[in-house]
């Protein structure tokens, strides 16, 4: 009888296996920790959502088996926090960097809300993230408004959530607080008739994130031209005609 050819072994199926990753040399934790919340991110603007983030489809994105994420995050839930952080600092970031340089308060105020405008209809999936995704609720501290210049402190930066706070929420009050500094500055210079700036601050974040989410969940309404923004600006932080 002639001898039947050797059946090959079936090729091992490499769906779930992620790609070959160097391993990170000594001391090179923090960038693996990097590449992990950078992984999340590109999930979360690829599908809209952070609901397709788990460990399995963040360790195929960075090319790492899944167990090697507790080195740096508890769970899942932990590596979209500091998504949440790290996509606040940069619209803090964006704000700041936009407004500086302006000698005229009122300037610097309608450039950064532009740039506020500008992130939100730039990074849809990550703006969603911040501020319409559902968040566990969690026992907090009421802001007090008397207090709340303290949160822009320099300390502020670098620190931890206060106990008991959500994760990232002293970074979205530094965001906040970023336009309430622009609005006392407009008011310092004579330029607003507003003695309320934190008031005035809600009430203009309040219109800019419905420019945001109104325009992009309602595309097809005839919306009037993006310069409203402008004119939002100078109606709700009361600025006046220059002395």
């Amino acid at each position: 009888m002639p001898k039947q050819p050797a059946v090959p072994a079936p090729a091992p199926d490499l769906g779930e296996q992620a790609p070959t990753r160097h391993r990170n040399r000594r001391g090179e934790g923090p960038r693996l920790r990097e590449e992990i919340v950078r992984a999340a991110t590109a999930i979360i603007v690829r599908s809209g959502s952070d609901q397709a983030v788990t460990l399995r489809s963040v360790a195929r994105e960075v090319g790492i088996a899944a167990p090697s994420i507790y080195a740096h995050f508890a769970d899942r839930d932990a590596i979209v926090d500091a998504v949440v952080v790290e996509s606040l600092t940069q619209l803090r970031e964006s704000v700041l960097s936009a407004s500086d340089g302006y000698q005229d308060p009122v300037e610097a105020l309608l450039a950064g809300c532009a740039a506020y405008v500008e992130f939100g209809t730039r990074e849809p999936a990550r703006y969603r993230l911040l501020f319409g995704s559902p968040r566990p609720k969690q026992e907090e501290t009421p802001c007090d408004p008397e207090g709340f210049a303290g949160i822009g402190g320099p300390e502020a930066d670098g620190a931890d959530d206060a106990d008991g706070a959500s994760p990232g929420a002293s970074h979205g009050l530094l965001a906040f607080q970023t336009l309430v500094d622009s609005l006392e500055a407009c008011a310092r210079a004579g330029r607003s008739a507003g003695d309320d700036p934190f008031g005035d601050a809600v009430a203009l974040w309040t219109a800019l994130h419905g420019q945001v989410t109104l325009r992009a969940g309602l595309p097809n309404f005839p919306w009037p031209p993006t310069d409203t923004v402008e004119q939002l600006v100078l109606r709700l932080g009361r600025i006046t005609l220059e002395p």
